[in-house]
């Protein structure tokens, strides 16, 4: 087995790093045509809440997608030679990548139970320390200042860094977005609230442009790993 992946690896990482874009992308997709029946006033708002559901389920997929696009790039960027550290540091980048699977789906978990929990607070800590560092290090790579190589076909590596640092902070806009909901149908839980309804309305109208603007730095991150154009 070990020595199957020594042959193969690099088209090993390639095949995962296309099912996590799939499952990041499709999931997103999902989430966004199943919101239509989550806001839907006609239904009741027991079956919307089961709808609710589906969009966590669906959700945890393409975050767990997200997390391992970036252990996936370092670990093919160092078998590119644009990433010049392996060894000990993509031993340390997958051990952090287990970790941070766990907190996702621990978080997961107590969402569905409707608790905010610590795990929670370190799924939204983690974007917050991955964005700067992501964006950081990719600008720092193009002025050629490290600690990834940028020169004359390299520079798409530290492009693609940044671009999917940016992909975050969307993300991370629709996290706030989709955090109100649980809070939003434990009122209407009790009762119709018009002005329940229409911050649900105002929040996805609202989500729904961050989803397009998702979709676009996540196929502009795509383009530049698959194309490489400088």
């Amino acid at each position: 087995m070990i020595e199957f992946f020594g042959l193969y690896e690099l088209a090993i990482l390639r095949f995962a790093h296309i099912l996590a874009m799939v499952y990041w992308l499709g999931g997103e997709w999902a989430v966004f045509q199943t919101s239509y029946k989550v806001v839907d006033p006609a239904l009741s708002v027991a079956e919307r809440v089961r709808h609710l559901d589906t969009v966590f389920r669906i959700d945890v997929v393409s975050r767990i997608g997200i997390v391992s696009l970036l252990p996936l790039g370092l670990h093919m960027g160092h078998l590119w030679g644009v990433q010049p550290y392996g060894g000990s540091f993509l031993v340390a980048v997958w051990l952090g990548w287990v970790a941070w699977v766990i907190v996702t789906l621990l978080a997961f978990r107590d969402k569905m139970q409707r608790k905010h929990t610590l795990f929670g607070t370190l799924e939204d800590w983690s974007r917050y320390l991955a964005i700067p560092a992501v964006i950081g290090a990719g600008a720092t790579s193009l002025l050629g200042m490290g600690p990834f190589e940028a020169g004359e076909g390299q520079q798409w590596y530290a492009a693609k860094l940044i671009v999917f640092g940016l992909s975050l902070i969307v993300g991370l806009v629709l996290r706030y977005y989709l955090h109100e909901w649980p809070g939003i149908f434990a009122r209407l839980a009790q009762g119709h609230d018009a002005a329940a309804e229409a911050r649900l309305a105002d929040l996805i109208r609202s989500a729904r442009i961050a989803a397009l603007i998702y979709w676009i730095t996540i196929g502009a991150a795509g383009f530049l790993g698959a194309v490489k154009p400088f």
